[in-house]
């Protein structure tokens, strides 16, 4: 099953690799990088890699710095302050070759075998519970604070909400731990988050499994990109391509944050990513996390997008679309036939009724609100938009969820066909080839010489130069060859008129302001102004606001079109505003980093938004980046 079409870099055949893990401790040799010393509170060890302190009084970790690429970026710790414990500890320690080790055994004298022995080398740490008749290990609870690095543990759950090993805690901006354990059959970590901190709790050894040992390993989990290791400008890219996957344990699905909601129309993007990455630990595949996602959607799950879970009377527009990208990816990434022909009734109900909503036949799939201008209320829109940007008045024919409508049906058509149900496979097909053909008439805007954002029940076409929608139409292959380039020409020549340069920042989703009429969610705080053009509410938020959400879509247009010099002046800037975590947390107004104004004030609400991370499916395939120049 190769689906067509989809982006040039999705369809390039990349060789994966992920960094090896540090071998065990036995085998390590010492290393001249690790430097072990005892503190007033702790006990220690830095490498390039890792910056691990152990305390002295109870078993806790109270520091952990890490660094996947081993350049010393160690000095940020990532896990909320030391709760403490009122059970008194035994602890012995000492400095080995290649790092420290230090043993914790419950009350007093200590004992020959201890409760915990903690461990650390160059690069891991080893955790060793054991049980005995005089010593019953409690269960290890490491507290990891999202304000200060937005960790989050990946990896499949199991029937009691727990995350199954092999796992890996990624550390967005340093990058990941492959977890694993010895001696505990179905291992698994208890995994819990709320506001501002994820917890993951190591089950202690039993008298049923009397020794238990996990082992955490730094690693880099990415694409082989030619010269990527030698080049600096892809740091950004290696540390962080894990970022778009968060896992919320309280809803078990793949979500803005590990504290926040799941939209299902961005599935799409999660599997896209995953799609591109190697094994995250043994049989473990990002896929796999977008499979258990998709199934419980499948058995009734809501997500952001859908009636029941925010204002929607039907799902969005993207959301079906979505979704069946993202079950196309899955089966054709891990080659499940026996999952497809399961869940193929599923997906073809969720196909169906995407195409149910084309109620007057023209081929376009369509939305419940008109879309017409004027028709969003005053206060809270009572039904929001038709598609991700749920602040803007997309409605009734959308050419983003078209564009992704086109590519969920090319999907579609190829599972069909992989089950042997020529019908559907006729069906889709013919469904694909109709929208195509009525897609660019629909949308392109002879006026300004780009794509419209939407067509209005009323006819009218609603164009604020929007970035995104040109981008996925090209990318795709909606827009007829000879005329792409001089979209993004004009696009181009639109962004340097509006005096849009600081890339580091991302895109505007938008180039010109959205007028008042077109604007569904009239809160200056989300854009929507007091102005009928909404020029007093222009780069706030969704209403031209820059992120590097939906940014691949345009860096991706540039390099298919040709322009390969522009397509590195957004996308370089980028990648280091990601290696410098400039789209994580909250700005000086306590607004938050993952949307701004054109001069960088921030304007975001999440505090780290997976979407941006995207951007980085621009990366694999294009070889070494240019230097910026000029075109």
């Amino acid at each position: 099953m190769n689906q067509v079409p989809v982006p040039v870099c999705i369809r390039l055949v990349l060789l994966l690799c992920v960094a090896s893990s540090f071998p065990p401790p036995a085998a390590a040799a010492p290393d001249a990088g690790t430097v072990a010393s005892e503190e007033s509170d702790g006990l220690r060890v830095r490498s390039g890699y890792l910056d691990a302190k152990f305390s002295l009084t109870h078993p806790a970790l109270l520091f952990l710095g890490v660094d996947s690429l081993g350049g010393g970026k160690v000095g940020h710790d990532v896990l909320s302050a030391d709760a403490g414990t009122t059970v008194a500890y035994s602890v012995a320690h000492s400095v080995t070759g290649s790092g420290a080790i230090v043993s914790y055994s419950a009350g007093a004298p200590s004992r020959s075998v201890p409760d915990w022995t903690f461990e650390a080398t160059a690069r891991g740490l080893r955790l060793t519970s054991i049980w005995t008749a005089a010593g019953h290990p409690a269960p290890l609870t490491l507290s990891f604070d999202t304000h200060r690095c937005y960790s989050t543990l990946l990896g499949v759950f199991n029937g009691k909400g727990d995350i199954a090993l092999p796992a890996v805690l990624h550390l967005p901006g340093f990058g990941t731990l492959r977890l694993s354990c010895g001696g505990l059959p179905d291992a698994a970590l208890g995994y819990a988050s709320g506001a501002g901190w994820i917890k993951v709790t190591l089950p202690a050894a039993s008298q049923f499994n009397r020794s238990v040992e996990y082992r955490w390993d730094v690693t880099t989990v990415c694409p082989e990109v030619a010269a990527a290791e030698g080049d600096p400008r892809l740091d950004g890219f290696r540390r962080n391509w894990l970022n778009i996957f968060q896992l919320n344990p309280n809803r078990r699905l793949l979500s803005n944050n590990t504290n926040s909601d799941s939209c299902g129309f961005c599935y799409y993007e999660y599997a896209d990513i995953a799609m591109q990455t190697p094994a995250l630990a043994g049989d473990l595949h990002a896929l796999d996390m977008v499979r258990q996602s998709l199934e419980l959607v499948l058995g009734g799950t809501k997500t952001y997008g859908m009636p029941g879970y925010g204002d929607f009377p039907e799902e969005s527009s993207d959301t079906f679309p979505s979704l069946l990208i993202a079950a196309f990816d899955y089966a054709e990434g891990r080659r499940d036939r026996p999952w497809l022909q399961r869940n193929y009734p599923g997906l073809r109900s969720w196909a169906d009724r995407m195409l149910a909503t084309d109620r007057d036949g023209d081929g376009l799939i369509k939305y419940v609100a008109t879309g017409n201008s004027g028709s969003w209320p005053e206060g809270l829109p009572k039904v929001r938009p038709s598609n991700w940007w749920d602040t803007i008045g997309f409605g009734h024919e959308d050419a983003y969820a078209n564009a992704l409508a086109y590519r969920a049906l090319g999907g579609m058509r190829q599972m069909a066909a992989e089950l042997g149900r020529t019908d559907d496979a006729a069906r889709y097909g013919a469904a694909e080839r109709k929208l195509h053909d009525a897609y660019f008439p629909a949308f392109f805007d002879p006026s300004t010489g780009v794509m419209a954002g939407w067509r209005s029940a009323d006819g009218q076409r609603h164009d604020y130069y929007f970035l995104f929608v040109s981008g996925i139409a090209i990318v795709y292959g909606l827009v007829p060859e000879d005329r792409a380039a001089g979209i993004m020409d004009r696009l181009w020549d639109e962004m340097k008129r509006v005096g849009y340069s600081n890339f580091r920042l991302g895109l505007p989703g938008d180039l010109i302001p959205i007028a008042r009429k077109d604007y569904a969610h009239k809160d200056p705080r989300y854009g929507g102004g007091l102005r009928e053009d909404n020029t007093d509410a222009f780069q706030v938020y969704e209403n031209g606001g820059a992120s590097a959400c939906f940014a691949y879509f345009t860096i991706a247009a540039l390099d298919r079109v040709g322009r390969h010099g522009r397509a590195d002046q957004i996308l370089l800037p980028i990648l280091d505003a990601f290696e410098k975590r400039e789209f994580e947390g909250s700005g000086p107004n306590h607004l938050t980093n993952d949307w701004r104004k054109w001069d960088g004030t921030s304007e975001g609400y999440e505090g780290f938004l997976v979407d941006n991370y995207y951007t980085l499916l621009a990366v694999p395939g294009r070889g070494e980046p240019r230097s910026p120049a000029h075109e």
